[in-house]
């Protein structure tokens, strides 16, 4: 099995995450979730543990998709999805982690 090609340019998800807060189970399941929802949209996810306290952002490629403080809450995982879903991807149906 070859590796993937680097040319084709697919966004790759980072989850920053505060190691402090042991927040790092919630963002590895996170990841898990996201590169098996969307394994043909993706280049891969980057779990990225946070300097700053408190800090848990999601990013497609450098562009913030959701950040825990401006929110004020963490994003559920079918609302992450969604997000993802919408950035990369506007056509897949995400059948039960659809939008009701």
């Amino acid at each position: 099995m070859e590796p993937a090609s680097f040319t084709t340019k697919k966004p790759v998800i980072t989850i920053e995450y505060c190691p402090k807060c042991r927040w790092l189970l919630r963002a590895a399941y996170m990841a898990q979730e996201l590169l098996t929802t969307f394994e043909d949209d993706l280049h891969g996810v980057l779990l990225h543990p946070s300097e700053i306290a408190g800090r848990y952002t999601v990013f497609i490629d450098e562009n913030i998709l959701f950040d825990r403080k401006r929110e004020g809450r963490f994003p559920e995982i079918k609302e992450l999805k969604q997000l993802v879903r919408d950035q990369i991807n506007p056509e897949k149906d995400l059948g039960h982690s659809e939008k009701k």
